[in-house]
């Protein structure tokens, strides 16, 4: 199969103006800044998936408790499909006028809606509206997260030398798994420390009020980082300009590109949400584990994959991008049915070690892919462009991950049919991989 490549070099020049030239301080300082907005972003979707039955029985009234939770999980998928829209503009944003401030309001509004789901009242209180609320809340999130995570490692890829881009970019998203063990940590707490009542009554809406704590933490942090030097040598150039509408120049040079992005996140993107984030439900209701021990699973699970991302990073440093992606992807393909075998029947050890595994390889995946993604997009749309690939596979495969995996064992009553929808991710990238030109080494261009 021919290799994707990156575009044509005269059409995308080069040199030492398309070369960061932050220093160790400054790229040091960057990293923290995208850290804790994927620490947000990440945060504020885990704890809705940690918190989906108590949120289930506050907000949507059924006469059947597994109806109820497809329609929790249905809001959780609902935010993703507000995604695209926001990739759109805050990349428009970000190429345009530039990256930090775009990274600010991506931030400001995530924070913002997830205090606000942790302030609604019920729907014994408000009645219908309470759930429209509910939806409006994570459709904010949703649009935030569009801009978060993309614009983030774009940021930091245009900071970090040649030589250790991966393995920057790696520290970022470890803001994905930090925010989600962040998650399970504040659910396993608060499990622990209250009763079930107290939890199911009140004490579910403390984790989403906690938001509005590190989203200011983030925000200050954010407001004090310089622009990319790559961004101003786009508005300085005489002969590259800035985009006048990126999300246009993307889709025309570089829709070949947009392609192999969705592909290649597919197992980032839905492996993440099953043995990450749905995981932990399944872990109660089919391997029939108490939620103090599934919680403490999905923490175990979160370290594993926090451990793999830097060693992906140096790794696709070393011998390259392509490597790391088919071990990742090909090992998550065949160990998928046994770990959820081992997550519905094995010993609560075994279950962990399974969902531990899941997490780590697909870690190893995820530990690349970004540097990967800013290799392979021009500066004056790079926002944009990773923006819009990633919030299509995250629209696909990722908020609607745990509904798909629910209503698979629903429709089908086979308690391990999730392990084929993440399976068929795992697969979608490794076929990718053949599509995808090595990168390692090369020059980010204008």
């Amino acid at each position: 199969m021919e290799q994707l490549a990156t575009g044509p070099a005269t059409d995308r020049p080069s040199g030492p103006a398309a070369t960061a030239g932050a220093t160790p301080r400054t790229t040091l300082k960057v990293i923290r800044a995208a850290i804790l907005g994927t620490v947000v972003e990440y945060y504020d979707f885990g704890i809705y998936g940690y918190m989906a039955t108590f949120v289930a029985a506050h907000f949507f009234v059924e006469s059947d408790p597994n109806t109820a939770l497809l329609s929790t999980f249905g809001a959780f998928a609902v935010a993703f499909f507000l995604r695209a829209p926001g990739g759109i503009l805050f990349g428009h944003m970000g190429d345009k006028y530039g990256r930090k401030k775009a990274l600010t309001w991506t931030i400001l509004l995530m924070a913002v809606a997830t205090t606000g789901i942790g302030l609604i009242p019920s729907y014994a209180s408000l009645g219908l509206w309470a759930t429209v609320l509910l939806v409006l809340c994570r459709c904010l999130q949703g649009f935030a997260a569009g801009g978060e995570l993309g614009g983030a490692n774009a940021f930091v890829s245009e900071h970090a030398p040649t030589h250790r881009r991966a393995f920057h970019t790696s520290f970022v998203n470890t803001g994905t798994y930090l925010g989600s063990l962040f998650a399970s940590l504040v659910a396993l707490v608060l499990s622990s420390s209250v009763s079930e009542d107290t939890l199911r009554d009140w004490a579910w809406r403390v984790p989403f009020l906690l938001s509005v704590v590190i989203g200011v933490i983030g925000l200050y942090i954010r407001s004090q980082l310089p622009e990319t030097e790559q961004f101003e040598a786009v508005r300085e150039s005489e002969t590259v300009e800035v985009a006048k509408y990126p999300i246009a120049d993307v889709f025309t040079h570089a829709w070949r590109q947009i392609v192999l992005v969705i592909f290649l996140g597919a197992l980032i993107v839905g492996g993440y949400y099953v043995a990450g984030v749905y995981a932990a439900s399944y872990l109660q209701t089919e391997g029939g584990h108490s939620a103090d021990y599934a919680f403490m699973s999905t923490c175990v699970a979160m370290v594993a994959a926090v451990i793999s991302l830097p060693i992906a990073g140096y790794i696709g440093d070393r011998i390259g991008r392509r490597p790391v992606f088919f071990v990742g992807s090909g090992v998550t393909a065949l160990i998928g049915l046994p770990a959820f075998m081992l997550m519905r029947d094995g010993s609560p050890v075994l279950a962990v070690i399974a969902q531990s595994a899941l997490t780590f390889f697909i870690g190893l995946v995820n530990g690349v892919s970004f540097a990967t993604y800013a290799e392979i997009f021009r500066a004056r749309y790079r926002y944009s462009g990773i923006a819009m690939s990633n919030n299509v596979t995250n629209m696909a495969l990722g908020g609607t991950a745990p509904f798909i995996a629910t209503l698979l064992i629903d429709v089908t009553g086979n308690n391990l049919a999730p392990a084929g929808y993440l399976i068929v991710t795992a697969v979608m990238t490794f076929v990718a991989t053949f599509f995808l030109k090595e990168t390692r080494g090369t020059e980010l261009q204008l």
